[in-house]
Protein backbone atom coordinates (compact mmCIF):
# COMPACT_ATOMS: atom_id res chain seq x y z
CA UNK A 1 0.00 0.00 0.00
CA UNK A 2 1.02 3.24 -1.16
CA UNK A 3 1.45 6.31 1.61
CA UNK A 4 -0.71 9.26 0.70
CA UNK A 5 1.60 11.46 2.90
CA UNK A 6 4.53 10.92 1.03
CA UNK A 7 7.34 13.83 1.05
CA UNK A 8 8.11 16.06 -1.97
CA UNK A 9 10.58 14.71 -3.82
CA UNK A 10 13.67 17.59 -3.09
CA UNK A 11 16.23 17.90 -5.85
CA UNK A 12 19.66 16.17 -5.14
CA UNK A 13 22.17 18.94 -4.95
CA UNK A 14 24.40 19.24 -8.35
CA UNK A 15 27.65 18.23 -8.23
CA UNK A 16 30.68 19.02 -9.74
CA UNK A 17 30.14 17.17 -12.84
CA UNK A 18 26.75 18.61 -13.33
CA UNK A 19 27.74 21.90 -12.91
CA UNK A 20 30.49 21.21 -15.25
CA UNK A 21 28.31 20.08 -17.47
CA UNK A 22 26.05 22.71 -18.05
CA UNK A 23 29.24 25.44 -18.41
CA UNK A 24 30.02 22.91 -21.48
CA UNK A 25 26.24 23.07 -22.48
CA UNK A 26 26.44 26.88 -22.87
CA UNK A 27 30.09 26.70 -24.22
CA UNK A 28 28.02 24.70 -27.41
CA UNK A 29 25.64 26.46 -27.36
CA UNK A 30 27.52 29.49 -28.08
CA UNK A 31 29.97 28.00 -30.70
CA UNK A 32 26.72 26.72 -32.94
CA UNK A 33 25.31 30.57 -32.53
CA UNK A 34 28.15 32.15 -33.44
CA UNK A 35 29.23 33.35 -30.37
CA UNK A 36 32.98 34.77 -29.96
CA UNK A 37 36.02 32.25 -29.48
CA UNK A 38 37.33 33.89 -26.32
CA UNK A 39 33.45 33.41 -24.94
CA UNK A 40 33.37 29.69 -26.02
CA UNK A 41 36.78 29.13 -24.76
CA UNK A 42 36.06 30.87 -21.12
CA UNK A 43 33.08 28.79 -20.42
CA UNK A 44 34.78 25.52 -21.76
CA UNK A 45 37.77 26.53 -19.85
CA UNK A 46 35.47 27.10 -16.61
CA UNK A 47 34.10 23.87 -17.26
CA UNK A 48 37.80 21.77 -16.89
CA UNK A 49 38.46 23.70 -14.38
CA UNK A 50 35.55 22.74 -12.37
CA UNK A 51 35.43 18.50 -13.45
CA UNK A 52 39.00 18.84 -12.27
CA UNK A 53 38.28 20.29 -8.61
CA UNK A 54 39.68 18.05 -5.59
CA UNK A 55 36.69 19.29 -3.41
CA UNK A 56 32.78 19.91 -4.06
CA UNK A 57 32.60 23.19 -5.21
CA UNK A 58 29.24 23.57 -3.36
CA UNK A 59 31.32 23.38 -0.08
CA UNK A 60 34.33 25.91 -1.51
CA UNK A 61 31.09 28.40 -2.22
CA UNK A 62 30.00 27.87 1.04
CA UNK A 63 33.27 28.07 2.80
CA UNK A 64 35.13 30.96 0.72
CA UNK A 65 32.03 32.69 -1.24
CA UNK A 66 32.12 34.09 -4.72
CA UNK A 67 35.88 34.84 -3.97
CA UNK A 68 36.74 31.74 -3.75
CA UNK A 69 34.96 30.91 -6.99
CA UNK A 70 37.11 34.02 -8.79
CA UNK A 71 40.22 32.70 -7.38
CA UNK A 72 40.29 29.19 -9.15
CA UNK A 73 42.12 29.06 -12.62
CA UNK A 74 40.43 30.15 -15.52
CA UNK A 75 37.28 31.13 -13.04
CA UNK A 76 36.35 34.64 -13.72
CA UNK A 77 34.24 37.08 -11.74
CA UNK A 78 31.38 35.77 -14.45
CA UNK A 79 31.71 32.58 -14.49
CA UNK A 80 32.30 32.69 -10.85
CA UNK A 81 28.62 34.54 -10.17
CA UNK A 82 27.10 31.38 -13.16
CA UNK A 83 28.44 29.03 -10.89
CA UNK A 84 26.72 30.69 -7.87
CA UNK A 85 23.86 30.66 -9.42
CA UNK A 86 23.78 26.82 -10.64
CA UNK A 87 25.01 25.79 -6.86
CA UNK A 88 22.25 28.12 -5.21
CA UNK A 89 19.01 27.81 -8.03
CA UNK A 90 19.94 24.62 -9.91
CA UNK A 91 19.23 27.38 -12.84
CA UNK A 92 21.34 29.31 -15.22
CA UNK A 93 20.11 32.18 -16.59
CA UNK A 94 22.47 32.19 -19.74
CA UNK A 95 21.67 28.79 -20.44
CA UNK A 96 18.02 28.72 -20.36
CA UNK A 97 18.03 32.18 -22.41
CA UNK A 98 20.35 30.49 -25.29
CA UNK A 99 17.85 27.20 -24.98
CA UNK A 100 14.80 29.60 -25.49
CA UNK A 101 13.70 28.52 -22.50
CA UNK A 102 13.67 32.05 -20.46
CA UNK A 103 10.90 32.72 -18.46
CA UNK A 104 10.50 36.37 -16.92
CA UNK A 105 7.79 36.23 -14.73
CA UNK A 106 9.75 33.50 -12.92
CA UNK A 107 12.33 36.31 -12.52
CA UNK A 108 9.72 38.79 -11.12
CA UNK A 109 8.20 35.87 -9.05
CA UNK A 110 12.06 35.46 -7.28
CA UNK A 111 11.68 39.09 -5.68
CA UNK A 112 10.19 38.76 -1.72
CA UNK A 113 6.30 40.37 -1.55
CA UNK A 114 5.61 39.65 -5.30
CA UNK A 115 5.22 35.63 -6.13
CA UNK A 116 3.59 34.20 -9.33
CA UNK A 117 0.33 35.44 -9.44
CA UNK A 118 1.37 39.17 -8.98
CA UNK A 119 4.38 38.80 -10.93
CA UNK A 120 2.49 37.52 -13.82
CA UNK A 121 -0.04 40.80 -13.86
CA UNK A 122 3.44 42.88 -13.71
CA UNK A 123 4.58 41.57 -16.90
CA UNK A 124 1.83 41.51 -18.68
CA UNK A 125 0.64 44.77 -17.77
CA UNK A 126 3.64 46.91 -17.35
CA UNK A 127 5.44 44.80 -20.06
CA UNK A 128 8.76 44.86 -17.44
CA UNK A 129 10.88 42.10 -18.15
CA UNK A 130 14.20 42.93 -15.48
CA UNK A 131 14.56 43.36 -12.11
CA UNK A 132 16.23 47.41 -13.19
CA UNK A 133 13.02 48.04 -14.66
CA UNK A 134 10.45 46.79 -11.83
CA UNK A 135 13.02 48.82 -9.71
CA UNK A 136 11.89 52.09 -12.18
CA UNK A 137 8.38 50.83 -12.25
CA UNK A 138 8.62 51.05 -8.40
CA UNK A 139 9.50 54.40 -7.70
CA UNK A 140 7.81 56.40 -11.14
CA UNK A 141 4.40 55.16 -10.01
CA UNK A 142 3.41 52.55 -12.65
CA UNK A 143 4.07 49.64 -9.80
CA UNK A 144 1.38 51.36 -7.46
CA UNK A 145 -1.32 52.10 -10.13
CA UNK A 146 -1.59 48.48 -10.06
CA UNK A 147 -4.62 46.73 -8.04
CA UNK A 148 -3.42 44.91 -4.67
CA UNK A 149 -0.22 47.02 -4.72
CA UNK A 150 -0.84 48.81 -1.31
CA UNK A 151 1.89 51.37 0.55
CA UNK A 152 3.60 48.50 2.30
CA UNK A 153 3.79 45.74 -0.39
CA UNK A 154 5.52 48.62 -2.25
CA UNK A 155 7.78 49.09 0.54
CA UNK A 156 8.86 45.96 0.69
CA UNK A 157 9.67 45.53 -3.28
CA UNK A 158 11.46 48.53 -3.14
CA UNK A 159 13.50 47.31 -0.19
CA UNK A 160 14.45 44.17 -1.94
CA UNK A 161 15.16 45.14 -5.35
CA UNK A 162 17.93 47.85 -3.18
CA UNK A 163 19.69 45.03 -1.24
CA UNK A 164 19.63 42.50 -4.38
CA UNK A 165 20.53 45.39 -7.05
CA UNK A 166 23.01 47.15 -5.20
CA UNK A 167 24.52 44.23 -3.91
CA UNK A 168 25.96 43.70 -7.71
CA UNK A 169 27.91 46.88 -7.14
CA UNK A 170 31.61 47.06 -5.45
CA UNK A 171 32.93 49.79 -3.18
CA UNK A 172 29.26 51.20 -3.57
CA UNK A 173 30.24 52.58 -7.03
CA UNK A 174 27.28 51.37 -9.71
CA UNK A 175 28.01 49.51 -13.29
CA UNK A 176 28.65 52.08 -16.05
CA UNK A 177 26.10 51.24 -18.63
CA UNK A 178 26.38 51.13 -22.12
CA UNK A 179 25.65 54.72 -23.93
CA UNK A 180 22.09 54.08 -25.23
CA UNK A 181 23.97 54.67 -29.53
CA UNK A 182 25.12 51.65 -28.84
CA UNK A 183 22.38 49.85 -27.56
CA UNK A 184 20.83 51.08 -30.27
CA UNK A 185 23.19 50.05 -32.78
CA UNK A 186 23.02 46.56 -31.14
CA UNK A 187 19.20 46.98 -32.11
CA UNK A 188 20.26 47.99 -35.55
CA UNK A 189 22.34 45.59 -36.40
CA UNK A 190 19.86 42.61 -34.95
CA UNK A 191 16.84 43.64 -36.75
CA UNK A 192 18.95 44.46 -39.91
CA UNK A 193 21.05 40.58 -39.84
CA UNK A 194 17.54 38.88 -38.44
CA UNK A 195 15.61 40.39 -41.01
CA UNK A 196 17.72 39.28 -43.87
CA UNK A 197 18.23 35.69 -42.33
CA UNK A 198 21.80 35.54 -41.42
CA UNK A 199 20.93 35.13 -37.86
CA UNK A 200 21.07 31.21 -36.34
CA UNK A 201 17.67 30.99 -34.91
CA UNK A 202 16.57 29.11 -31.91
CA UNK A 203 12.92 27.11 -31.01
CA UNK A 204 12.06 29.12 -27.82
CA UNK A 205 9.85 27.32 -25.02
CA UNK A 206 7.22 29.28 -24.49
CA UNK A 207 4.73 30.15 -27.26
CA UNK A 208 5.65 27.76 -29.87
CA UNK A 209 3.29 24.54 -29.59
CA UNK A 210 4.79 23.27 -32.85
CA UNK A 211 8.81 23.48 -31.57
CA UNK A 212 9.87 25.72 -34.57
CA UNK A 213 13.00 27.09 -34.89
CA UNK A 214 12.02 31.13 -35.46
CA UNK A 215 13.05 33.11 -33.31
CA UNK A 216 16.95 34.73 -34.21
CA UNK A 217 19.64 35.52 -31.73
CA UNK A 218 22.57 37.58 -32.22
CA UNK A 219 26.00 37.30 -30.27
CA UNK A 220 28.22 40.48 -30.98
CA UNK A 221 30.64 42.77 -29.35
CA UNK A 222 31.24 46.00 -29.00
CA UNK A 223 35.04 47.33 -27.61
CA UNK A 224 35.12 44.76 -24.79
CA UNK A 225 31.38 43.79 -24.23
CA UNK A 226 29.45 41.28 -25.57
CA UNK A 227 26.12 41.40 -26.05
CA UNK A 228 23.21 38.85 -26.92
CA UNK A 229 19.80 40.12 -28.79
CA UNK A 230 16.38 38.75 -29.07
CA UNK A 231 13.43 39.76 -29.86
CA UNK A 232 10.86 39.85 -27.24
CA UNK A 233 8.91 36.05 -26.33
CA UNK A 234 6.39 37.16 -23.76
CA UNK A 235 2.72 36.71 -23.26
CA UNK A 236 2.85 40.65 -23.51
CA UNK A 237 4.78 41.06 -26.82
CA UNK A 238 2.28 38.22 -28.48
CA UNK A 239 -0.50 39.91 -26.65
CA UNK A 240 0.64 43.30 -28.40
CA UNK A 241 2.02 41.93 -31.63
CA UNK A 242 5.21 43.62 -30.92
CA UNK A 243 7.30 40.24 -30.84
CA UNK A 244 9.27 41.60 -33.98
CA UNK A 245 9.35 44.59 -32.58
CA UNK A 246 10.93 44.77 -28.94
CA UNK A 247 13.94 43.37 -28.66
CA UNK A 248 15.87 42.36 -25.49
CA UNK A 249 19.64 42.85 -25.32
CA UNK A 250 21.83 41.34 -22.68
CA UNK A 251 25.09 42.20 -21.33
CA UNK A 252 27.97 41.10 -18.97
CA UNK A 253 28.02 44.35 -16.27
CA UNK A 254 30.73 44.96 -14.26
CA UNK A 255 29.56 43.19 -11.11
CA UNK A 256 26.92 41.10 -13.20
CA UNK A 257 24.56 40.21 -16.08
CA UNK A 258 22.69 43.52 -17.51
CA UNK A 259 19.61 43.67 -19.87
CA UNK A 260 17.39 46.25 -21.90
CA UNK A 261 14.67 46.34 -24.07
CA UNK A 262 14.37 48.45 -27.06
CA UNK A 263 11.23 49.66 -28.34
CA UNK A 264 9.35 51.71 -31.52
CA UNK A 265 7.99 54.27 -29.18
CA UNK A 266 4.08 54.68 -30.22
CA UNK A 267 3.33 58.01 -29.25
CA UNK A 268 4.75 61.48 -27.86
CA UNK A 269 7.69 63.18 -29.11
CA UNK A 270 9.80 60.07 -29.33
CA UNK A 271 6.97 58.56 -31.88
CA UNK A 272 8.46 55.85 -34.60
CA UNK A 273 12.02 55.92 -32.92
CA UNK A 274 13.77 52.96 -31.16
CA UNK A 275 13.60 53.54 -27.38
CA UNK A 276 15.92 51.91 -24.81
CA UNK A 277 12.79 51.40 -22.47
CA UNK A 278 13.73 53.11 -19.04
CA UNK A 279 16.49 55.55 -20.38
CA UNK A 280 13.61 57.59 -22.60
CA UNK A 281 15.37 60.67 -21.48
CA UNK A 282 18.93 59.80 -22.76
CA UNK A 283 17.55 59.22 -26.16
CA UNK A 284 15.99 62.44 -26.33
CA UNK A 285 19.40 63.69 -26.29
CA UNK A 286 20.41 60.96 -28.74
CA UNK A 287 17.72 62.13 -31.71
CA UNK A 288 18.54 65.57 -30.20
CA UNK A 289 15.01 66.63 -29.06
CA UNK A 290 15.36 69.95 -27.11
CA UNK A 291 14.66 70.25 -23.47
CA UNK A 292 11.49 71.22 -23.28
CA UNK A 293 10.42 68.31 -25.68
CA UNK A 294 12.18 66.21 -23.30
CA UNK A 295 10.29 67.23 -20.14
CA UNK A 296 6.64 66.98 -21.87
CA UNK A 297 7.75 63.29 -23.35
CA UNK A 298 8.40 62.74 -19.56
CA UNK A 299 4.99 63.17 -18.54
CA UNK A 300 3.01 61.85 -21.39
CA UNK A 301 5.24 58.10 -21.32
CA UNK A 302 5.44 57.82 -17.34
CA UNK A 303 2.93 55.34 -17.43
CA UNK A 304 2.77 53.91 -20.56
CA UNK A 305 3.42 50.79 -22.07
CA UNK A 306 5.96 50.76 -25.53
Amino acid sequence: MIASNAEPTIAAPLSNADVAERLEDVANLLQEQGGNQFRVQAWRGGAATIRRLARPVRELLDEEGLEGLDRLPGIGPGLARAVRQLIETGRLATLERLRGESDPVALLASVPAIGHTFAKRIHDRLGIESLEELELAAHDGRLASLSGMGPKRLAGIRDALTTRLRSRWRDGRPDTLPDVAELLDVDREYRERGLAGELPTIAPRRFNPLGERWLPILHTTRGDRHYTALFSNTATAHRLNRMRDWVVIYWDGRDGERQCTVVTERRGPLARRRVVRGRESECFSHYKLDSNTTVRARRSTSGALG
